[in-house]
């Protein structure tokens, strides 16, 4: 067994409250891209959700020693994401004030793809499918909203989730399935037949 062979979270938390800071780079590199898609699901901005995920691990940091090991580590790590993001919300609605009119926001969240090689055509229905996904995600009611962002956009299990949120297994499963049928339902135009 090599010094540096993957280790699981609770053994490489041990390790670096142990001393071995170094190895603190490996927990965010299992987890940043998770945490910048979960934080951008709820921040709705790109840039914020890449300076808020480094606020994030170094919160994570200061307070590894606070770590229940009985619990999963990414559990712990969202639950601090999602603290975050929130408060990131709160005090952007505090401090901005709009300049844009009412109606003109999608001017504002154009996305660009990466050419791909696909169909001017194919890359407008993704892009329109990308914004009623958005869309229709963000209509869900707040506990279904939730559950799919960490479902599907943190990457969490239904486990850590059950953890996570403090909810039975068989309720986050439940939940889920009627959210991705809300979900379903929303985006039935986008379907193609087959």
């Amino acid at each position: 067994m090599t010094e540096r062979e993957q280790l699981d979270d609770r053994t490489l938390v041990a390790r670096i409250l142990g001393g071995d800071r170094d190895r603190f780079a490996e927990l965010v590199s299992r987890y940043e891209k998770r945490v910048i898609n979960y934080v951008y699901r709820i921040t709705h901005r790109y840039e914020d959700a890449h300076d808020l995920t480094q606020e994030i691990f170094v919160k994570v940091f200061l307070a590894l020693d606070r770590y229940d090991p009985k619990y999963q580590f990414s559990t712990w790590v969202f639950r601090i994401a999602q603290n975050s993001a929130i408060d990131a919300l709160r005090k952007r609605s505090i401090a901005e004030v709009p300049l844009v009119r009412p109606g003109d926001e999608e001017q504002g969240k154009e996305r660009e793809f990466a050419d791909n090689g696909i169909s001017p055509y194919r890359a407008l229905k993704n892009k329109q499918l990308t914004v009623a996904i958005d869309r229709a995600v963000e209509k869900l009611p707040p506990d279904y909203r939730e559950l799919i962002q960490l479902r599907h956009f943190a990457e969490m299990s239904y486990e850590e989730i059950a953890s996570m949120k403090k909810l039975p297994l068989g309720t986050v499963k439940n939940k889920l399935f009627r959210a991705r049928n809300l979900l379903k339902e929303s985006l039935e135009e986008f379907v193609e037949p087959l």
